[in-house]
């Protein structure tokens, strides 16, 4: 399974690539394919507006924009996709946020006749911030310029420009010519560009390599729940029950028990079906240990040999998602993994200038949609990984105290200041 999203500016025509996507691989109901019929003849076009396939929300039609986060799910004979077509206006980032968190590529549309824009870049530097591998750019509307080659090699080498300064590999990078509007490159090769040799979109997509979950790193679970039979059957039964974060986990595996710190080794691992030798990441599981230990919803489980820093302070990239702003010693609820704990905004440092691509430092307030580096300080100590090292416990969520409300995006790590200096560059 490949997750990927869509990201770029506004009317680049990212909801209509998807809709092209979706209609030229007969993952589109026909009752679907009706209604966008009628409501394109309602509208006065000739021909079907594919976007309407995307643009789910009544808003979003009336105003033929996007805006909120559309996902997808379709499959060809080679592999099935999760796709999250997220919105390109500016005021909209949180949903970009939220629609290429868990991204193994993004496709980043450009329109031919405008090139890389600043809402370009700016998307490349979120995407690069939250982790996101790979990326592909779509020329878009080639059609617009004739299918000028000259066109799509200018647009490609200023964008791979771009995409080196943010760390990103040259062959990490593709770029495509397409025309969502007519199909061309999209899903099969067009005759009209005869100069590209590379794959269409689809092709790409179907053949990238992406590796599912991160199971070369260091076994990670937290905790959900306790299972505790207490049957004549089970009389002693005591499993730990949780989704695996990172890693493998297998029988015999010493592990450490977080934050209290307590050793063990992995006497079994149960799942549903039965029990198993080993679990790798995404898989859900029941670890039982060998020694009778004190665990509870919220300890994490991790490998005794690479553990996680444990720590009551951390600093952190936050997305700030709500209307409040965040001012410094604003108190908050952090939930990491399955613990959610009390925290204190103990510094705002800097501030992710999107409109000038550029770090601001000691904000006064992070206002919505903006992205800042800041200090937290938690009631009791988590064990984090960095993000750049683990984006499952890496990351964690912001809440209100008052009501329980979303607030933030966290990613532990995550330092502003060079990826502003490599988007300056």
């Amino acid at each position: 399974m490949l997750r990927l999203a869509t990201a770029g500016s506004v009317d680049d025509g990212k909801s209509t690539l998807v809709g092209r996507l979706l209609h030229d691989t007969k993952s589109v109901l026909a009752d679907q394919l009706d209604a966008v019929h009628r409501a394109s003849a309602d509208r006065g076009l000739s021909t079907p507006d594919l976007s309407l396939l995307v643009d789910g929300l009544r808003a979003e039609r009336e105003q033929g924009i996007t805006i909120d986060v559309a996902y997808r799910y379709f499959a060809t004979a080679k592999r099935t996709f999760v796709l999250a077509d997220t919105p390109g206006h500016v005021q909209y980032t949180r949903n970009t946020v939220t629609g290429a968190s868990t991204a193994q590529l993004a496709v980043l549309l450009v329109d031919a006749r405008k090139g890389v824009l600043e809402q370009t870049r700016r998307h490349a530097a979120v995407l690069a911030l939250l982790g996101v591998p790979r990326l592909v750019l779509a020329v878009n509307k080639i059609d617009m310029v004739d299918f000028d080659e000259s066109v799509h090699a200018g647009i490609a080498a200023e964008f791979t420009e771009h995409a080196r300064a943010l760390g990103y590999a040259d062959e990490h990078v593709v770029t495509v010519p397409v025309s969502a509007l007519h199909g061309d490159n999209v899903v099969e090769r067009s005759e009209r560009t005869p100069w590209y040799t590379g794959p269409s979109l689809l092709e790409h997509l179907e053949t990238v390599p992406v590796a599912p979950d991160p199971h070369d790193v260091p076994f990670r679970m937290p905790v959900q729940y306790v299972i505790r039979p207490r049957t004549t059957e089970y009389p002693d039964y005591r499993g730990y029950a949780g989704q695996v974060a990172a890693g493998v986990v297998a029988e015999g595996d010493e592990v450490i028990v977080l934050p209290a710190g307590v050793r063990s080794r992995v006497a079994k691992v149960d799942t549903p079906d039965g029990q198993v030798p080993s679990a790798a990441a995404g898989r859900s599981v029941t670890v039982l240990l060998e020694d009778e230990v004190d665990v509870a919803r919220g300890d994490v489980i991790v490998a005794a040999e690479n553990q996680p820093r444990v720590t009551d302070e951390i600093d952190a990239t936050l997305c700030w998602l709500a209307e409040k702003p965040l001012k410094p010693r604003a108190r908050l609820l952090v939930k990491h993994g399955t613990r959610t704990v009390q925290a204190m905004a103990t510094e705002l440092a800097t501030r992710f200038d999107e409109q000038e691509l550029s770090g601001v430092d000691s904000p006064e307030q992070l206002e919505l949609n903006e992205i800042g580096r800041v200090r937290l300080r938690t009631s009791e100590s988590l064990p984090v990984d960095e993000y750049a090292d683990s984006r499952r416990t890496g990351s964690f969520i912001v809440l209100d105290p008052s009501d329980g409300s979303t607030l933030a995006a966290g990613l532990v790590g995550v330092p502003l200041a060079p990826l502003a200096a490599a988007v300056n560059h």
